[in-house]
């Protein structure tokens, strides 16, 4: 029996995803979906009961983690978690109690590389997609950018105002950038790790403020660069819309600061292929991007997912 417990920000991928390929190998699947989405695990496991999935060999059962969760890690034979480094090491711990197997996807604080022969029109927008999308409620999500010192001054005011104009709002329409946060707590965090940079001392260089025009959970993609040392924005997980611009002399002090963190799950180096070939296996990211800022490595098929360090143990959707 494989216990997978999913998080809210990607509701069906992160909650059938993994439990699939479980079932596919000869497994039974419990299931606990995040307390705020499950609906959309209970709609998809229904879909798999229509096909002629057996009830029983896939159960959904919804509740809190102190509940639930601690009851699937308590009885199964093997855990999947996707969430937080705090509550994988807890579960970890419970796993190494019972002598079981666990795969668990963590935290990040995904770094990505502007190098000085970077395609900078590229990059700007693959920067942009890779820190905003899903208002940056991504595990794989772009939240420091080190930009070569030649190419600062082209790089970041493109950049910057490539955020500046993005189209933010309520609904579904295509032209819509970014929306809303997810929930109250996660607001409160994002804007309380953005005020407490600014009030160190960080620059603004695009948003930085909520947005209660557009509705109660709606913040600015924001853009900060001068973040001083000490500050958690610059070292802890946001799980929001923001990111870090810092200048850096080369390429190769870009990767020393991206290394320089107890996460490894992501990162994304703009450069040419034939360099990447040499830089990309010098980051300690389970995956690392060229000319992209996540969507190469998660698409690709037969490419496995994991972290290194605080950002997770085992690999998924391939051998690792």
């Amino acid at each position: 029996v494989v216990g997978v417990i999913s998080p809210w920000n990607y509701p069906l991928t992160l909650a059938v995803s993994d439990a699939l390929a479980a079932l596919m190998a000869g497994n039974a699947i419990v299931l606990k979906p995040d307390s705020t989405t499950p609906f959309t695990a209970l709609f998809a496991v229904d879909l798999l009961y229509r096909a002629g999935l057996p009830e029983d060999l896939f159960q959904v059962i919804p509740g809190p983690g102190r509940v639930v969760g601690q009851g699937i890690v308590g009885q199964c034979d093997f855990l999947m978690f996707t969430g937080s480094s705090e509550t994988g090491r807890s579960l970890a711990q419970q796993c190494g109690e019972r002598l079981i197997s666990f795969s668990a996807e963590l935290g990040g604080k995904n770094p990505l590389i502007v190098a000085e022969d970077a395609n900078i029109n590229r990059a700007v927008e693959g920067a942009r997609i890779g820190c905003f999308t899903n208002s940056g409620h991504l595990c794989v999500s772009i939240e420091r950018i080190y930009v070569v010192d030649s190419v600062w001054d082209e790089f970041v005011p493109a950049f910057t105002d490539r955020v500046k104009a993005m189209s933010i709002g309520a609904g579904y329409e295509w032209e819509t950038e970014m929306g809303c946060l997810q929930s109250q707590g996660q607001f409160d965090i994002v804007k309380s790790m953005v005020d407490e940079a600014i009030e160190a001392g960080a620059t603004v260089l695009a948003g930085g403020r909520p947005r209660p025009d557009l509705g109660p959970l709606f913040y600015e993609p924001t853009v900060l660069t001068d973040v001083p040392e000490g500050v958690a924005l610059l070292t802890e997980e946001v799980f929001g819309p923001v990111v870090v611009l810092q200048r850096v002399s080369d390429v190769h002090e870009a990767i020393a600061k991206s290394n320089d963190s107890r996460y490894g799950l992501n990162a994304s180096l703009w450069t040419s292929p034939r360099r990447a070939k040499e830089l990309a296996p010098q980051l300690e990211a389970g995956t690392v991007n060229v000319n992209d800022g996540f969507a190469a490595a998660f698409a690709s098929v037969d490419a496995p997912m994991g972290g290194f360090k605080d950002s997770g143990v085992g690999r998924r959707q391939a051998a690792g």
